[in-house]
Parts: C-alpha cells; structure tokens; sequence
C-alpha cells in the first residue's frame, strides 16, 4: 500500500502534468510546500516502485502503474469534495482541505458507495472532472473567461484557482457553478465585466481572475 506522502506526490505530477512532457522539479517543489532536494528524492523513491520516471535536469513522468494510482486518489478527493457539499452543506471554498485528509483514510468500497450515492457525478463543486473506477477521466472542451468576446453568453463550468479567497470573491460577486453568464464589458487592460443571467447583477473580474475561470 502506497504512503500518503506517495498519493499525494503522485497526484500533484498528474495535475502539473502537459500532455507528454515531463514535469520539473522545480514546479512540484512549490506546489508540495518541500525543498528541491527533498522532491529530487521523493521521484527516485517514485522511480524505484515502478510508479514514475525521473530524469535529473529534465524532470519526471508517471508509468502507466503511477498513473492508475494517481487518478485513483484524485477520484477520492474530487468526490469526497462533492459529498461534503452535497450532505454537509459545506461551501466550495470549504472542502478542499477536509477532502486532502479523508482522501487516504477510506477504502474503494466507500468511495464507491458514495459514487453510487451521489449519482455517478462527472465534476466536483469546482467543476473539475471526476475520474470513473476504471481510471476514464471526462472530456469537455472548455475556454478561459478571458479569452471570450463581448457579446458572448456562456455557462461557467470550471473554476482552476481553487484558493478559499478566489472562491470567496466568485460568491460575493455573485458567480457559482453552472452560472449563466454573458460578457458585457472588456476594458484596454483585459479587466472584462459580466452580467449574471439569473440576477441581472454585473461582476467586476481582472484578466488573470477571468483567465482561471473556465466556461462553455
């Protein structure tokens, strides 16, 4: 059985992982909250199990055993998230940490159970995919805020920051999952304002805010 140091380093690679490059050192070290060095040490631990593949000064991929591993423990998080939410009654803004510790503490059989509970959800509260028992991650073709035109109405379906201050600021404006929204307003420096179709309310957001926003 995998640590929880493992799960999770393991899980930050497939979530800083691009397409087939390898991902570097110096982007898990931030991301852990760990030295350099100490992450240099973790992959070769990775590498020796079979579940990773390090190169020094290029960086690591995931082998096909470190993947499976890797989208096993992002289906925990991601439907423990919405199971908080959901009978809880928690806040997006509030699961985030109780799902990072409740992650490796339950079986299959349960997170199953809570799947099957749930109604086989396809996105947690921040519209992040969920992946199927068998490892099948969801499909959706979605574009930044940011890269929208005036004009434009779409729903938000993903949120990418996920610090309990962005989320906070997206409900005080107003901006939840599967909001409907049309963009009303882009000033010269990208800073755009939109209106919510429900409310008839606008929100203010800069342009790196409406570039981690995610819409269809």
């Amino acid at each position: 059985m995998a640590s929880l140091t493992v799960e999770n380093y393991l899980k930050q690679i497939y979530l800083l992982s691009r397409s087939d490059a390898a991902v570097a050192t110096g982007e898990i070290a931030p991301a852990m909250g760990v030295s350099p060095g100490t992450v240099t040490s973790m992959l070769k631990t990775l590498a020796d199990a079979g579940l990773a593949v390090y190169t020094p000064y290029e960086g690591v991929r995931l082998t096909p055993a470190g993947l499976r591993l890797a989208l096993r423990i992002l289906r925990r998080h991601r439907l423990i998230e919405l199971f908080l939410v959901r009978t809880l009654n928690l806040s997006w803004d509030e699961v985030h940490d109780e799902a990072e510790h409740m992650e490796h503490a339950m079986s299959d059989a349960l997170i199953d159970r809570i799947d099957q509970f749930l109604g086989h959800p396809t996105v947690d509260p921040h519209g992040d995919p969920i992946p199927s028992a068998d490892g099948a991650m969801p499909e959706r073709t979605l574009k930044p805020l940011a890269n929208c035109g005036v004009g434009e109405s779409f729903r938000l379906r993903q949120v990418v920051d996920q610090s309990p201050e962005f989320l906070r600021r997206l409900s005080e404006s107003g901006l939840a999952l599967d909001s409907t929204v049309s963009l009303v307003e882009v000033a010269a420096d990208g800073d755009v304002t939109v209106r919510l179709q429900e409310s008839f309310a606008t929100a203010a957001l800069t342009r790196a805010e409406a570039g981690k926003l995610l819409v269809e």
